[in-house]
């Protein structure tokens, strides 16, 4: 990538979220504005692939996040669960900087819109203005075709923020654009 690239997501957070961020929570300090660390995309898919279906969801996760995925690995064996001690059972990708604030872009604004009879997502952070989405199917994002897609994939996203409370969290992540279901408080007051 070249040097003048600036991803549009960052260019909101820095023009539109840090000076509302700043006004309405009384920050006296731009370092004091909560800002994102990384987003961690996770997908346990379990014992029951073989060696040619953990590929493809391994390719899958590389066209979505853009670098490739690390396998996690089971520690022990299990044998209720059919499980064996290091055999692939998911995968997980970690994203910074750059590739970080591309992948938020695609997510609010061309993947989540596309869920069908979508009415935002749930705004439940973690305690410490963490917040992790499940998403039931991978096909929302264009990259991936349905007529490619052989197995349906779901995983977690994590998007780790450097707020202290999950207030700050939900404001950070609203001017951002995330498109948060409205619950009957805000129903009623808007």
């Amino acid at each position: 990538m070249s040097s003048s690239y600036f991803p549009a997501l960052k260019a909101i957070y820095a023009a539109q979220a840090v000076p509302d961020l700043t006004k309405n929570r009384g920050y006296k300090n731009v370092h004091e504005v909560p800002r994102l660390v990384k987003v961690c995309i996770n997908s346990g898919f379990g014992t029951d692939l073989d060696k040619n279906q953990i590929a493809d969801v391994l390719r899958a996760l590389t066209i979505i996040a853009g670098q490739k995925p690390v396998t996690a690995k089971a520690r022990k064996s299990v044998a209720n669960f059919k499980l064996r001690q290091g055999q692939v059972i998911g995968a997980h990708v970690t994203l910074r900087g750059e590739s970080m604030w591309d992948f938020l872009y695609r997510l609010i604004v061309v993947a989540l819109p596309t869920i069908r009879d979508f009415r935002g997502i749930p705004s439940r952070l973690d305690g410490n203005g963490n917040y992790t989405v499940g998403i039931d199917d991978f096909t929302i994002f264009p990259e991936i075709t349905v007529e490619n897609a052989k197995r349906n994939l779901g995983f977690d996203i994590t998007i780790v923020t450097t707020a202290s409370t999950d207030d700050e969290g939900r404001e950070l992540l609203k001017l951002l654009g995330m498109p948060f279901r409205r619950t009957s408080e805000t129903a009623q007051a808007a």
